[in-house]
């Protein structure tokens, strides 16, 4: 992808799953990259061994942070700016769920997803873009939403109002700060093959299930996910600002009218 070399990255969530695809991409596009993890140092180190194995001349580095507390993620922005010496994108990938019925969720529940998924998106992406007004450069942030901006998913309440939040945040970023050089956008995953996923991924009778309700009939890999976050980032979408590209299998074309409705 043309002008990722030699810019510098910063992933949150970059332990597992979609992260760690991203920063594994984004190095290969010869970036520098930042790896954020929450808990799983021993993910974030499978990461940068990928990294390092790739036998580049990008930096990596790990920096543990939860993107839900606001005192940790200062932290986390002042030690990647010091060590990659300035930041050119970040990619809000930091996310989790908690399920059960919505009547009988806890305030407190909705709120720790809330704090992690939304909010702690929204202070990333203000921290990175007063360093590009700082810095009087142009920047990407890159959101990673869901398929649940659009389509409900019940007994998930939080989640899918954070993702819904996230939509608009990235629309809203976008327009106000155009006129800067600094592009926000975000990308939506369908049905994923990651360890967020385990409930169904690795069953056979729950994945088809899952698959039966996406047009080409199949998940997407983490890869798949990684590659649309690169092209976002890269100046071959250099005019493309305030969207959420889904990257689905169709998931969002309301399958279900694959076969038209008689109208007679």
């Amino acid at each position: 992808m043309l002008g990722l070399r030699g810019k510098n990255l910063l992933v949150t969530g970059g332990s597992s799953g979609i992260g760690q695809a991203i920063a594994v991409r984004f190095a290969e596009e010869g970036a520098n990259v930042a790896i954020n993890y929450r808990r799983g140092l021993k993910g974030a180190q499978a990461t940068q061994q990928q990294i390092e194995s790739q036998d580049s001349k990008v930096k990596s580095l790990l920096i543990q942070a939860d993107v839900g507390v606001e005192e940790e993620v200062i932290r986390m922005f002042d030690t990647a700016l010091a060590e990659l010496g300035g930041l050119d994108i970040l990619i809000n990938n930091a996310g989790f769920l908690i399920g059960g019925e919505s009547h009988e969720a806890s305030v407190s529940d909705f709120m720790k997803v809330i704090a992690t998924n939304l909010t702690g998106a929204f202070q990333c992406a203000q921290l990175a873009i007063k360093h590009f007004l700082a810095e009087q450069k142009p920047g990407v942030v890159i959101n990673v939403s869901s398929v649940h901006e659009v389509i409900p998913k019940p007994l998930y309440a939080g989640y899918s109002a954070s993702k819904g939040g996230m939509g608009n945040l990235t629309r809203t970023l976008a327009l106000e700060y155009a006129k800067h050089g600094i592009r926000v956008n975000g990308i939506g995953p369908g049905a994923t093959i990651t360890p967020m996923n385990d409930a169904w991924k690795d069953a056979p009778e729950k994945r088809a299930i899952v698959e039966s309700h996406i047009p080409m009939g199949r998940s997407g890999t983490s890869e798949e996910m990684a590659a649309a976050a690169a092209f976002l980032a890269s100046d071959e979408a250099s005019y493309i600002t305030g969207q959420t590209l889904y990257i689905d299998g169709g998931l969002t074309l309301y399958p279900e009218f694959a076969v038209a409705w008689s109208t007679d």
